[in-house]
Formats: structure tokens, C-alpha cells, sequence
């Protein structure tokens, strides 16, 4: 067990990249390249199983680590770990890849190879962003995201997909050159790219009090880009239009958010707090924008992403309120983000598959002839709504109380009018497609319900969303000891806002009295 635990990072890591060599070396002869793909990513999330189940609650540091040297001069290492805050985001990625494959399994008709195996690569890509400790090894796997993404949309899109591609890649390519910068910054006055070390060094003040100010901002600004935050959305809305399903799951969201978390927040807690005012400003501003925007939409794809804007920047909000709940509220959600929207994604790929248009106002009355998709449909809203019992709510509530009790309860009532405008646009999407009177398409258009496949990767979705709703704890745990290591054990995050509505952030000690 323990030769398993040593190597078992590594094995996910090398697995998907092993598919991808094999979907690229083999014969295109029908579906081979699909069958590969899907053994592959069911063999990685199999193993990315391993570590929940082996995860020993209590124990500090990072778990499964590996720390080899790999390039001599400059000193980068294969410095591979994990803990709270990143185990179930593996678990995730792990999970969302053969969802992905099946999704895709039939929207996908030409150059199979090529497709399935560049989305392989990024999830090896994915996979090294959440487990590197390793801030070169960490860039190299940041950047690597970028390319089979980009090459995807270009390659894939439905209209216009390399115009789409091209400004993902210059919006989310460009941020990465000043952390770049920063990161040989922060190499050419210690001599290591190892984040627990510069994470005590900048602890004990051993970085010139400007120049850290700018290096931290450079790290948040690529971070922002990619989650995205506002404004800094702007490629949004044509990725999701264009982006193949099985890409789309994965292209907003996790791994800027995870960033945050770890290598702002972590590493330059004291920046961090200076510039939390501003970051829940416009967290708060985004989740308004992207709820408002989403309620005026007529095509889903485009709804899909401002409602994506808004519960992005509700964990925003929850990253920066600084908090301890709000943190471990903040990771939760971006499990439940990923469950929920990976599930819809899959349902409107179906309905885009079938009807050959994303024109919601072209649906209508599908609820009759369509009864499995729209019942699972409905799930999926509700959870995306916030129903309580389903996910969604668990994330939401410890987030807004925790704004609420440690940061501003005018924020907390303006973030919770997104929530409100949320289902708004969730139940209207529903009515229109699904209810009301047949629409011409509708008629015209033979009834092809979800067959077993779509089935069998929709309902254990649905399933987990009701589990990760009423028993939180099988997750929680794990995430509250990752959020305390970045925190500090004994941190107290001071207040950053100034107004009548200001209250002290709480330690994870104090919070827990409250």
C-alpha cells in the first residue's frame, strides 16, 4: 500500500497522458478512438479514487506527496502533493472526464483521434494544475491547459469556433506572462519555486514590501482571467456557444478558483487581505451581472454563461470574505458547480444534438415527448437553484451566512438577489423548453428520448447531488483541513472593510463559537 501511495499521483498524471499516446497511435476505425478514451478516463477516475480512501483526516501537510529533483539549474522539482483543498477537486476531474467522452460520444463524427486524445492531455493538464507544489512545475501544467482547449474549440466549434478560440487563448495566454515574471521574481531572491517554502518565507518578511504587493496582484490577475471574474469575462459567453460539451464542463471555473485559494490567498495572505475589499466588490457586481444578463438571453448556450458568471462569482465571494466557513464553503461549491453544470451541459448537448439549435425560444412543450430528459432536467435546475436537500443549497448557505456574520450584511443581501434572479432564469428556462405548447420544432421534429447511456451518466449525477445535499459531512472534513492549512492555525484575518455594515472576520476557532 504504502509503494501504491507514493506512486498513485503519478499514476494519474501518466494515465490519461498513456490514453492519449494510444488514441493517437491508433487505426480511426469507428468508434476505437471513443473506446480508448473512455477505458482511459474510467481507469483515472478509478484511481483518483484511491485517495479519499486512503486520505488520513488529522494529519498535516500534504498527503500522496512526491518531492524529486527534475532540472538542476534552475532548481525545479517534481514536487507533487495533496490535501484538503485539492483531494476532491482530483476526485472531480476524475469523474467529469468519462461524463465528458460519453457526452460527446456521438456529437463528435469527424477526426475522433484527434479530439479524444487532446482532451486527454488536459485532463493530465487539469490533474497537474491541482496536485503541483512546484510553482514552475505548476506554471508548466497551468499553461499546458491553454493549448488542447484551444485547439478543441478551433477545431470543433459549432459557428464560429477559431474566432472563439482565439480570444480564450489571448484572454486566458496573456495574464500568464506576469506570473510568469512573478514567479522567477520570487526564484531570483530565494533560490526555490517550492511553494511551502516561499510560503514561510514570505510569512517571516524575507520580500521587499512593494514589489511582493505587485507579484501577488500578478498571480490574482491570471487567476481572474480564468475563472473569469468582472469584468473580466469577456470570453465567456462565445466559449460556452462554441465549445464541444465535454470541454465546456471544464473550461470556467476550477482551476482559477483553486488558484485563488492556494496560491493567492495561501501565499500572499497579507496582499490577499489588502485587496479583499475590492474582490468581493466585484464578486458581488458579477453575481448581479451575470443573473441579470443570463434572465435576457435567447440562446442557452450563452444563458449557460452568465448563470456560470454569477455562481462563479459567488465563490469568489466566498474565497475572499477571508473566512473560514466561506472558504470551506467556496471549495464545495465548486464541487457542486462542476456536478450541477457538468449534468446540464450534458442535457442541453443532448437537446442541441437532437434539434440542432440552441434558439430557446424555438423549444417548447418537449416535456411530453421528451419525459426522462425533462425530468432530469428539472433536477438539475433545483439544484442549481439552491433547493435545500440538494447541493447547491449546502455551498450557498455557508457562504452567504458567513458573509453575512463576517463581512458585510449589505454585500450578503445583494448576493443573495443573484440567488434570487438565479431561479428566476432556471425555472424560465424550464417553462420554455420543456412546457407550454409544442413549439413548430417540437412537432415537426421526431421524439428521441434519453436512451441508457445518457441515462446511466445523467441519474448517478442526479443521485450525487441529492447525497452531496443532505450528507455534506462525507466531504466537508477533508475540506476544512485543507482550508486550515492555508489559513493558518492560528490566523485571525482582520477586518478589510470600512462602512457601518463592517465586522471582524473570524478565526476557524472563533467562528466555530459564533
Amino acid at each position: 500500500m504504502n509503494t501504491i501511495d507514493n506512486s498513485i499521483l503519478t499514476l494519474i498524471l501518466l494515465t490519461p497522458l498513456a490514453g492519449a499516446a494510444l488514441t493517437a497511435l491508433a487505426p480511426e476505425r469507428g468508434k476505437l478512438p471513443n473506446w480508448i478514451a473512455l477505458l482511459t478516463s474510467v481507469l483515472t477516475f478509478g484511481l483518483t479514487l484511491h485517495l479519499p480512501a486512503h486520505f488520513v483526516l488529522g494529519q498535516s501537510g500534504f498527503q500522496f506527496a512526491i518531492n524529486q529533483p527534475w532540472i538542476e539549474n534552475p532548481a525545479i522539482f517534481y514536487h507533487v502533493g495533496v490535501d484538503g483543498l485539492s483531494l476532491w477537486l482530483v476526485v472531480l476531474t476524475g469523474l467529469l472526464a468519462p461524463v465528458g467522452v460519453l457526452a460527446s460520444w456521438n456529437a463528435i463524427r469527424e477526426r475522433r483521434k484527434i479530439f479524444f486524445a487532446l482532451f486527454l492531455i488536459q485532463q493530465t493538464a487539469m490533474f497537474g494544475v491541482f496536485i503541483s507544489l512546484d510553482l514552475m512545475l505548476y506554471y508548466g501544467f497551468w499553461e499546458l491547459s491553454l493549448v488542447p482547449m484551444a485547439i478543441l474549440i478551433a477545431m470543433y466549434g459549432r459557428k464560429d469556433g477559431p474566432r472563439a478560440a482565439l480570444k480564450f487563448f489571448l484572454f486566458t495566454f496573456i495574464p500568464s506572462a506576469p506570473l510568469l515574471v512573478a514567479i522567477l521574481w520570487l526564484y531570483a531572491l530565494t533560490g526555490s519555486f517550492d511553494l511551502v517554502t516561499l510560503q514561510i518565507l514570505i510569512a517571516h518578511g524575507s520580500f521587499p514590501a512593494g514589489p511582493l504587493y505587485w507579484a501577488s496582484f500578478a498571480f490574482l490577475l491570471a487567476f481572474a482571467v480564468k475563472v473569469p471574474v468582472f469584468p473580466l469575462h469577456g470570453w465567456l459567453a462565445d466559449t460556452f456557444s462554441e465549445a464541444p460539451v465535454a470541454l465546456a464542463m471544464v473550461v470556467a471555473g476550477k482551476l482559477g478558483l483553486y488558484s485563488m485559494l492556494r496560491f493567492h490567498v495561501g501565499l500572499f495572505p497579507a496582499q490577499a487581505r489588502a485587496l479583499a475589499p475590492y474582490m468581493v466588490a466585484f464578486a458581488v457586481i458579477g453575481i448581479l451581472y451575470g443573473a441579470c444578463m443570463a434572465l435576457v438571453q435567447r440562446d442557452f448556450w450563452r444563458l449557460l454563461a452568465f448563470a456560470a458568471l454569477s455562481h462563479l462569482s459567488l465563490i469568489v465571494l466566498g474565497i475572499y470574505g477571508l473566512t473560514f466557513t466561506g472558504s470551506a464553503g467556496a471549495i464545495y461549491q465548486i464541487l457542486n458547480h462542476g456536478v450541477v453544470d457538468g449534468a446540464l451541459f450534458v442535457l442541453l448537448g443532448v437537446l442541441y444534438d437532437r434539434y440542432a439549435t440552441s434558439e430557446i425560444g424555438a423549444y417548447g412543450g418537449l416535456a411530453g415527448k421528451l419525459p426522462r430528459t425533462a425530468t432530469l432536467f428539472v433536477i438539475t435546475s433545483l439544484a442549481m437553484m439552491g433547493l435545500p436537500l440538494l447541493n447547491n443549497f449546502v455551498g450557498e448557505f455557508l457562504i452567504l451566512s458567513s458573509t453575512f456574520s463576517g463581512v458585510s450584511r449589505g454585500w450578503t443581501v445583494a448576493a443573495s438577489m443573484g440567488v434570487i434572479l438565479g431561479a428566476a432564469y432556471m425555472l424560465m428556462l424550464v417553462q420554455r423548453i420543456f412546457y407550454g405548447p409544442q413549439s413548430e420544432m417540437a412537432t415537426a421534429k421526431p421524439a428521441i428520448d434519453l436512451r441508457v447511456s445518457g441515462l446511466a451518466v445523467l441519474w448517478p449525477l442526479a443521485v450525487l447531488m441529492l447525497v452531496m445535499g443532505v450528507a455534506p459531512s462525507l466531504w466537508l472534513p477533508a475540506i476544512e483541513q485543507g482550508v486550515r492549512s492555508v489559513q493558518g492555525k492560528d490566523a485571525v484575518v482582520l477586518p478589510v472593510f470600512v462602512g457601518p455594515q463592517s465586522a471582524l472576520f473570524a478565526s476557524p476557532e472563533g467562528e466555530g463559537q459564533r
